[in-house]
C-alpha cells in the first residue's frame, strides 16, 4: 500500500504536469470569434478582470492619446491577424516598467516602458503576439486550476501531518512555478509562429531579450555592483524563463522558421515621435544613470535626434559630477544647434555652465530661457540666478 508521503507526492506530480515545449514555433491554433467564458471557473475570472478593466478605464495613468492607441494597435493587428485583432481591447499605461499583459477577458495593457526600449514594429509585435497567445490559449484559466489543485493537496498534507507537509511543500509550490514557466514558452514560441506569418521578422524576438540583459548589466555597472550572471536555468521559484534561455531558443526557433520581412524601424519612431521625450523623461526620473545611457544609446543607434541628446544633457546634469556638468553643457548645446524647440534646454545649459564656473555663458543661457518661456513656474529662481 503505498504511503501518505509518497501518494501526495505523486498527486503533486500529476497537478504539475505540463507538456515540454519544443523549441518549434507550432502552427497556428483555429480561432474562434465572440469567444465566451465556459464553465464556473473561468466565469469568475472574467468577472474579475470586467471589474479590472472599468476601474482601469478611469486611472489617471492611461494614455488617452488616439493616434497612440491606433498605431499601437496597428501594430498588434498586423501581427496576429486582423480577425483576432478585433477580439483585444488596448490600453496604453504611462509606467516607466518593461511591461505587457492581457487578461482572459481580452484586455491588453501595454507599458510606455516597453514602447520606450523596443526599436522596431517587429520587436513590439513580438511582445504584443506573446500576450495575445496567453490569451488565445486560455493560460490564466489553466493556471488557476493547477494552482487550485496543488494548494488542495497541501491542505490535505497539513491535515494528515506537519511531516507530509514538510515533506512535498516545496516540491508543491516550485510545481506551480515549473507550470508558469512552461506556459511561458509557449506563449513565446506561438508569439514568434504570430511573427512568422506575419510581415515582421521572426528574428525580433530574441533582440528584446538579449538588449533586456545588456541593459541589466549596464545598471549593474552604473551602480557599481558586478554583473548579473546570464544563466539559462531559471530558479525553482521563477515564475518565467531566464532572459538567456528565452533569447536562445527563440533564435533558434527564428532559424527554423527562416522568415524574412520589414522590421518598421522608420516607421516606429515616427509612430512615437511625439511621446519620446515624455518616455525619456519618465526613464531620467528613475535614477538609473548605467542603463538609461545605454537605452539612449541603443535608441541613436542611426544617429542622435535633438531630443535623445536633450534627454542625455537632462541624464549627465542630474548625476552632476563635475566631469558631467561639462558634458550635459556640451549635449545641451548640440541639441540646440539641432533644432530642438524647448526652452527648457537653454534653463539646463545655463545651469550646467554656471555649476561649471562659466558664469557668463550661464547667465546669458538663462536669460535666453527667461525670454523664451517667461511664464515658467521657476521664473523667480532663474531671475535670482542671473543677478547674481
Amino acid at each position: 500500500m503505498m504511503r501518505p508521503v509518497a501518494w501526495l507526492a505523486a498527486l503533486v506530480a500529476i497537478a504539475a504536469a505540463h507538456p515540454v515545449q519544443p523549441a518549434t514555433p507550432p502552427a497556428l491554433p483555429p480561432y474562434t470569434q465572440a469567444y465566451e467564458p465556459a464553465g464556473v471557473d473561468e466565469r469568475g475570472l472574467w468577472m474579475q478582470v470586467d471589474e479590472l478593466e472599468r476601474n482601469l478605464r478611469q486611472s489617471p495613468f492611461i494614455i488617452a492619446d488616439p493616434h497612440l492607441n491606433a498605431y499601437v494597435r496597428g501594430v498588434l493587428c498586423r501581427t496576429v491577424g486582423d480577425d483576432r485583432c478585433r477580439s483585444v481591447r488596448l490600453y496604453v499605461v504611462r509606467n516607466d516598467g518593461f511591461n505587457a499583459t492581457m487578461a482572459p477577458n481580452g484586455m491588453m495593457m501595454v507599458w510606455s516602458g516597453l514602447l520606450l526600449r523596443v526599436r522596431d514594429e517587429a520587436e513590439l509585435g513580438s511582445v504584443l503576439g506573446h500576450e495575445f497567445a496567453h490569451f488565445e490559449l486560455r493560460h490564466m484559466l489553466d493556471r488557476f486550476k493547477q494552482q487550485r489543485g496543488v494548494t488542495d493537496i497541501l491542505s490535505w498534507a497539513a491535515v494528515l501531518s506537519p511531516t507530509v507537509y514538510t515533506s512535498i511543500s516545496a516540491t508543491a509550490i516550485g510545481s506551480i512555478f515549473a507550470f508558469s514557466r512552461a506556459q511561458e514558452q509557449e506563449a513565446d514560441l506561438l508569439g514568434l509562429r504570430y511573427l512568422a506569418e506575419s510581415t515582421y521578422p521572426s528574428t525580433a524576438a530574441a533582440q528584446v531579450w538579449e538588449r533586456l540583459m545588456a541593459e541589466a548589466d549596464a545598471t549593474a555597472a552604473g551602480r557599481k555592483r558586478k554583473p548579473s550572471v546570464h544563466r539559462y536555468t531559471a530558479g525553482l521559484f521563477a515564475s518565467h524563463p531566464t532572459e538567456l534561455s528565452r533569447a536562445t531558443y527563440l533564435r533558434a526557433a527564428a532559424a527554423k522558421v527562416g522568415d524574412a520581412g520589414d522590421p518598421a524601424a522608420a516607421a516606429y519612431r515616427a509612430g512615437l515621435a511625439k511621446w519620446l521625450p515624455h518616455f525619456l523623461a519618465d526613464q531620467i526620473k528613475l535614477n538609473d544613470f548605467g542603463g538609461t545611457d545605454y537605452l539612449l544609446g541603443q535608441l541613436a543607434a542611426d544617429g542622435w535626434t535633438a531630443d535623445l541628446l536633450y534627454a542625455r544633457a537632462e541624464l549627465y546634469r542630474q548625476r552632476g559630477h563635475p566631469r558631467d556638468l561639462v558634458s550635459a553643457a556640451q549635449f545641451y548645446q548640440s541639441a540646440i544647434d539641432g533644432g530642438f524647440a524647448g526652452a527648457e534646454a537653454y534653463r539646463g545649459l545655463g545651469l550646467s555652465l554656471l555649476r561649471s564656473q562659466q558664469v557668463d555663458a550661464g547667465r546669458t543661457a538663462l536669460r535666453t530661457y527667461l525670454e523664451r518661456a517667461p511664464d515658467a513656474s521657476d521664473t523667480a529662481m532663474m531671475q535670482a540666478l542671473v543677478a547674481q
